[in-house]
């Protein structure tokens, strides 16, 4: 077969997947006379842009971040806020805590004992009563115990008018600040739980207690604060290395840019780069975690703790055990297989991408401003991320203080009813309920808006993720009009017109805001559905059944498949949209039939090239991941001292990690939509033309040659 002739398919092949195109010669690459499609979804995509600004604006007059930031005492103060009688007062303190024993902890989210600011936690064992006989020897015993007593308590109470005014906690025992709360001070003395060396303390009611029902109480609250512990280590550490992760992320901006630049003139020595890199990489991993290993393997031999029976779950003891290393050892070595393997197996198709990456490359070399185009990319994602951060936080802290009845005992009928503090002594609930107490709850209201928030937090989502997947829409449909461009310019670069990314972002916005929306809002269905999928699975953990977890199993790989098949084929529409300018709808199916129409020259050239650029976003992300695991670790010194006493160093790392991968793959999508335009351009091509003299083909001999080999490959085979 010559090189004019082209590749036949089958009559069924045809019928099925429509009529090939027809030459045309007045088409020149993507048309400029359009209108606009999708209407009806352009408005409501608009429409709910408009509810999503108003929701923000409503969430920002009602909310109070500082809710989220600052522990609060029983009358709905906050501890340590500046500018309030607590400003000094920064550490949340419990009068009793044993009844956090109680089953209204988890129904009610709260500890049913009054709370009180303090500056600081109690020191030493001390009752109300032993208290008052000290009192009269020595004041200064008073002054020490009033600091955890409201600011109308006396020293001269009996031990009933106390409890009745709940003025005094009617014992204290050794506690130390943990999340500005007050925690008793456990210490193990010869494997024996103890508080200041005693293992039984005083309760101030007459009774004896167990330091490990004070330990089991002090767990019912840890399970409440448990994710805010860790969320406020991580915000702390975020604090402390915020520069140094910009730093990273720069700098992976820059390698990105480079590989970029470097990919138009040595494309086939870069993969090498590429894969003896990443295998460089990964191999590093498993030596590293062979030394973490066989060290730990010297250590005397240690049990698996949890930090004060529960009080503190530290995710970094993880890290000091041989099995995690051996894990990490294990997953690294598979995943290093694998990629041998595929480099093996996919060596000739390999071949077959780099001739489309250097294809693409003098694309981009045509058409530079497509390199600059991530960069407004992560702009728009970054307004998106961060309003819907800010919303969703403001959601969260929406309302008024709610008060109510909280019964230490459990037997009351107004439990968990609301109740107002300044009137509560005098109302008919306290009669009825001795020792009940009027407590505040969480924030919340009555009004229409409070009633509401659980749904405009998920409507916060929802436009949240169909706003970035319309953003990577836009971005992959402005690519691809600027590369159609340049395929269909028969003298390239004369026939190519002056600012093609920009004429094309235009057409997208002005003609196509709708199509996009429509193609972004598919996959955001998709999205919620998964999210919505996982949420019952959280919620339903503990009544799950075999069956079950594999029918969600199956759930999660089905969803999984179909959002990423949607992709493929949104990307393809979007490619048709940019150059004929049709309804989302129309163009999907051109593309899909277009697609199916050269099925086997997709099978020998997509995913290779997606295989290929991947490994160069694995470069980019594992070589800052490394620098950056060797500076947070302190390995550093030479060079610069990073940051010292991290709660977590994987949580900076981790973030350079996956901001580096997120930087490389919105810098490598533009080489991957390039390559996926021209290679839906060259079908187009080969149906229109016959590379005569009155049809020439578009495509560089080149690229035409080494395509329409690969594909007579397989047909040669069927024959």
């Amino acid at each position: 077969m010559n090189d004019t002739e082209k590749p036949a398919d089958t009559p069924s092949e045809e019928e099925d997947f429509g009529d090939p195109r027809t030459y045309d010669p007045d088409f020149k690459g993507p048309v400029a006379n359009r209108s606009c499609t999708d209407v009806l979804c352009c408005m409501i995509f608009l429409l709910c842009i408009i509810g999503y600004i108003i929701l923000g604006l409503v969430a920002w007059v009602h909310g109070d971040p500082r809710r989220a930031a600052y522990p609060t005492d029983s009358q709905g103060h906050f501890c340590g806020q500046k500018g309030t009688p607590n400003e000094n007062k920064t550490i949340l303190f419990y009068f009793n805590l044993l009844r956090c024993t109680s089953p209204s902890v988890l129904l009610n989210l709260q500890c049913p004992t009054t709370q009180i600011c303090v500056s600081k936690c109690p020191e030493k064992f001390l009752t109300y009563v032993e208290m008052q006989l000290l009192y009269t020897k020595d004041k200064s015993y008073w002054e020490d115990y009033r600091q955890f007593c409201k600011t109308t308590a006396t020293p001269v109470k009996s031990l009933t008018q106390l409890l009745l005014d709940d003025d005094c906690p009617t014992a204290i025992f050794p506690s130390k600040p943990f999340l500005q709360r007050c925690f008793p001070d456990f210490s193990t003395k010869n494997g024996t739980l103890t508080i200041g060396s005693k293992m039984v303390f005083q309760d101030g009611n007459g009774g004896t207690r167990s330091v490990v029902e004070l330990g089991i109480a002090a767990n019912g609250i840890n399970k409440l604060l448990d994710a805010k512990s860790l969320g406020l280590k991580v915000f702390e550490d975020y604090a402390r290395t915020w520069y140094w992760i910009l730093i990273g992320l720069t700098i992976a901006m820059v390698l990105s840019w480079i590989f970029l630049i470097l990919l138009r003139f040595i494309a086939g020595c870069l993969f090498w780069v590429f894969m003896i890199g990443v295998i460089g990489i990964i191999g590093y991993g498993i030596w590293h975690c062979y030394q973490q290993y066989t060290n730990l393997q010297e250590r005397p031999s240690s049990v698996l703790t949890i930090y004060d029976i529960g009080i503190q779950t530290n995710i970094s003891m993880y890290f000091e055990l041989q099995q995690t290393w051996f894990a990490f050892m294990i997953i690294l070595c598979i995943i290093e297989v694998i990629v041998i393997l595929m480099l093996i197996f996919l060596r000739n198709r390999i071949r077959v991408a780099i001739i489309l990456l250097k294809e693409g490359s003098k694309a981009i070399g045509y058409v530079p401003s497509t390199l600059v185009y991530p960069a407004l990319t992560f702009i728009l994602l970054s307004i998106c991320i961060c309003y819907w951060v800010v919303t969703a936080v403001f959601l969260a802290t929406s309302g008024v203080p709610v008060y109510k009845v909280i019964a230490p005992g459990g037997h009351c009928i107004h439990e968990n009813q609301t109740c107002d503090p300044e009137i509560f002594n005098t109302t008919e609930i306290a009669k009825a309920c001795p020792g009940a107490l009027c407590n505040f709850a969480f924030y919340g209201g009555k009004s229409l808006y409070h009633q509401y928030i659980p749904t405009f937090h998920v409507y916060n989502l929802f436009v949240f993720l169909w706003l970035i997947n319309f953003v990577i829409a836009l971005g992959q449909c402005a690519l691809a009009g600027a590369f159609a461009t340049y395929y269909w310019a028969m003298k390239k670069p004369d026939d190519i017109p002056r600012y093609p990314l920009f004429t094309a972002f235009g057409r997208a916005i002005r003609y196509h805001t709708g199509s996009l929306a429509f193609g972004s809002l598919i996959i955001t269905l998709i999205q919620m559905f998964k999210i919505v999928l996982e949420y019952l699975n959280h919620r339903l953990k503990r009544t799950q059944n075999t069956l079950s977890k594999f029918l969600q199993c199956c759930l999660r790989c089905c969803f999984w498949c179909l959002e990423n098949a949607i992709k493929f084929l949104n990307r393809n529409a979007y490619i048709m949209i940019a150059i004929y300018g049709r309804n989302f709808c129309r163009s999907a199916k051109d593309a899909f039939n277009l697609l199916m129409r050269n099925v086997l020259k997709v099978a020998v050239t997509d995913e290779v090239t997606y295989f290929v650029l991947f490994l160069g976003k694995l470069l980019v992300a594992g070589s800052i991941g490394v620098l950056a695991f060797l500076f947070f670790t302190q390995r550093l010194p030479v060079i610069a001292q990073g940051p010292a006493s991290l709660n977590y160093y994987w949580v900076p790392l981790l973030t350079v990690i996956f901001g580096s991968y997120l930087i490389a793959h919105g810098f490598f999508s533009v080489y991957a939509m390039c390559v996926e335009t021209i290679f839906i351009c060259f079908c187009e091509d080969l149906e229109r033309n016959d590379g005569s003299t009155e049809k020439p083909y578009f495509v560089t001999p080149n690229l035409h040659g080494i395509l329409i080999k690969k594909q007579l490959v397989p047909q040669k085979q069927k024959e």
